[in-house]
């Protein structure tokens, strides 16, 4: 663990600065080999990072493979066009301007800081990694301490493959977050709450950094009556309990026709026993709540609502079982800020504009899902409501594909990531304009007498 004393950091700031200085890392063939590391350092470690990642939040191997190690995709992906991305682009000049070509250059910002979240805390830490490696930057990481054996993993990977002048991982608590942010960075990547996430775009603003925000919110899950309902209730229920419902991108609550209310509560309430069995606490397939403090917020939302199915808790697991909430008031804590647990509300509606209305009186957030195979419904929700993306008849597989950015708007974030879009948030499109020395127009340069209709006509 590197030592986080405010002198220090300064001290790594600074290498990180006279490492970039040295042009190295602009070399494409420079980034390319370090993605190619971050993979080999990924592969020899997977049965270590599995260990980690169960012993925080006690996740199935199969999550984590399809969630956490699934990020080996990204890394490929970028391998594989980081080349065309590099590339300068073409820019169209309009006549007046026949004489000069236009291309954009994309360049690296220098030093970046990523602040990572504890849900996910292998992913959403290597993911935008990629992208600052890619874009051709020094990268300090600051781990969630709440997932501390997944802190530890990736200090110990970082630290054997990577020049800490390149990459560095600093761990510790709220302290060595505030230290960092004294620091002046050339971008600040931070995953995590809304409050938090606040505290961190202040800190940047000091600096005029610039900062890409992941964070989170209410997401709603509409529920129409043109579906098919056995695979609606299993793709909810998939992506409402995987991790515990831990997801920044699981339906927050259901808004569901009222005339398909009853079937769907029940066809969950059986796909619950079918994934988890009558006992979940001793499904080899069921994750945990990540801290004792987050599992009491959890707790006390249990009394909103009437629980359909669910409910019960093991304290000393930090145990809550998929639980389905009805009756629900907008007014109850439970829908005023995000759950972020295996909670589910479900709230009925008669008209689907009522439960766009509810929609559009809360924060912006991070994802929309809508179950419907209605074109109209679909082109009306979309028009009508804003996410920062949308699923439709599915969930959170959204956040898998690498073309699509992801990110949020309003409250639920700024900036976007994944592909291309991590590669772009670390890089600075730097416009370049040339003219040629083969003609020399004097109509721009004084005397000004007798140009003035010319330069009305050209602007006109």
């Amino acid at each position: 663990m590197i030592n986080t004393e405010l002198s220090n950091i300064a001290e790594i700031v600074l290498n990180q600065r006279k490492f970039f200085q040295t042009g190295k890392t602009k070399d494409v063939d420079f980034r390319i080999e370090q993605l190619k590391t971050l993979k080999l350092a990924i592969l020899e470690h997977e049965q270590a990072i599995i260990q980690a990642l169960q012993a925080d939040l006690h996740k199935p191997e199969f999550e984590i493979y399809m969630t956490e190690l699934g990020i080996i995709k990204e890394v490929d992906y970028a391998i594989k066009h980081l080349k065309t991305w590099i590339k300068p682009k073409k820019a169209a000049v309009s006549w007046e301007f026949f004489s000069y070509s236009a291309r954009i250059y994309s360049e690296p910002l220098g030093v970046v800081l990523i602040i990572g979240p504890w849900n996910y805390p292998f992913n959403l830490i290597i993911s935008p990694l990629v992208g600052a490696i890619a874009a051709g930057n020094c990268t300090i990481i600051k781990p969630s301490e709440l997932a501390p054996h997944t802190s530890h993993v990736l200090t110990e990977i970082i630290a054997k493959y990577f020049d800490p002048a390149y990459i560095a991982v600093l761990e510790g608590g709220v302290e060595t977050s505030e230290k960092l942010l004294i620091e002046k960075f050339d971008h600040i990547f931070f995953t995590g709450g809304t409050a938090v996430g606040k505290i961190v775009m202040a800190a940047a603003a000091k600096h005029l950094t610039p900062v890409t925000l992941e964070l989170g919110g209410k997401s709603p899950c509409i529920v129409d009556t043109d579906i098919n309902l056995e695979h609606t209730i299993r793709r909810i229920t998939w992506g409402k309990f995987l991790n515990a419902g831990q997801t920044c991108i699981a339906p927050d609550y259901l808004l569901v026709d009222n005339k398909i209310k009853k079937d769907l509560v029940n066809g969950l309430q059986k796909c619950l026993k079918e994934f988890y069995g009558d006992q979940p606490d001793k499904s080899p397939d069921y994750a945990r709540i990540i801290s004792q403090k987050h599992f009491d917020r959890l707790v006390n939302f249990l009394k909103n609502g009437e629980i359909i199915i669910g409910g019960e808790t093991k304290s000393s697991e930090r145990y809550i079982a998929p639980t389905l909430i009805d009756n629900v008031s907008l007014l109850d804590p439970i829908m005023q800020e995000e759950i972020f647990g295996p909670l589910l509300p479900i709230i009925e509606y008669t008209d689907i504009a009522e439960a766009i209305a509810l929609i559009n009186s809360r924060p912006k957030p991070l994802a929309l899902y809508l179950f419907s195979q209605n074109k109209n419904l679909q082109k009306h929700v979309l028009q009508e409501t804003s996410s920062g993306g949308v699923c439709i008849n599915d969930t959170l597989m959204q956040f898998g594909v690498s073309s699509l950015p992801f990110g949020g708007v309003g409250d639920s974030g700024i900036g976007s990531y994944h592909g291309k879009g991590s590669f772009d948030i670390f890089s600075h499109d730097k416009s370049v304009l040339q003219n040629s020395f083969w003609l020399d127009l004097k109509w721009r340069y004084a005397p000004y007498k007798g140009k003035l209709p010319l330069i009305k006509k050209l602007l006109g």
